[in-house]
């Protein structure tokens, strides 16, 4: 494949269900440990995905439902201070969610039997990816940020979230192209950039700025 050209692609998402809820503390944590990488993925991502219009920094799945539905405004706070920017593998996010509920509870051991109301449990799902190509391809940055504008987010989406984490490349599909065609100012701006504070719309527009000012 050549390296100098970038092909844009997109993706759609099924959403299944997977047959395991939990009604307290315990039993998601219990369900964190044995759902599939791809049902952690869905569940810290899933807001984002379906919200991508609204406001940024969403809630991961296990701090809303902890928060709203077992009325458990700390242990929810502690859930959703995880950056999930810091991560790489979603091996490590999922130990991660584990190594916070497990010391939460040897803290506090009564907070192990408030349950959710009946109906209100947590359910665990799972995301399965269908990657789709596109016509837009670029050769050169000039092409590359002219895709960038006309691309859907879901483009923009799968480029940014899912190439770093579900597909644990690292970093970014964009930052690892303009590295490879020799802008490493511009790889690195969009490297370490927090891509979950901005709405999608939101983040095009900062990727936009920080791929156009390599051509000065």
């Amino acid at each position: 494949m050549d390296n100098s050209v970038f092909e844009f692609k997109s993706r759609l998402v099924l959403t299944e269900l997977l047959g395991k809820k939990a009604s307290d503390l315990p039993q998601l944590l219990e369900g964190i440990k044995v759902v599939p990488l791809t049902s952690i993925y869905h569940h810290t991502h899933r807001f984002l995905q379906q919200h991508h219009f609204l406001s940024p920094e969403p809630p991961n799945d296990f701090a809303y439902w902890v928060t709203n539905m077992l009325n458990d405004e700390l242990a929810g706070e502690r859930l959703a201070s995880i950056d999930i920017m810091q991560f790489n593998r979603l091996a490590d996010l999922r130990d991660q969610f584990v190594s916070l509920i497990s010391d939460y509870l040897t803290q506090y051991p009564s907070r192990t039997t408030q349950s959710a109301p009946e109906g209100e449990e947590f359910h665990f799902m799972s995301s399965r990816i269908f990657v789709l190509p596109t016509s837009w391809r670029a050769s050169s940055l000039q092409e590359f940020i002219s895709c960038l504008r006309n691309v859907s987010i879901h483009s923009i989406y799968y480029h940014m979230f899912e190439a770093k984490l579900r597909l644990e490349k690292g970093e970014n599909d964009f930052s690892i192209w303009l590295r490879s065609n020799g802008y490493e100012n511009a790889a690195v701006k969009l490297s370490t950039l927090d891509p979950y504070t901005f709405t999608l719309e939101g983040l095009r527009t900062r990727i936009l700025r920080i791929v156009s000012s390599a051509e000065s």
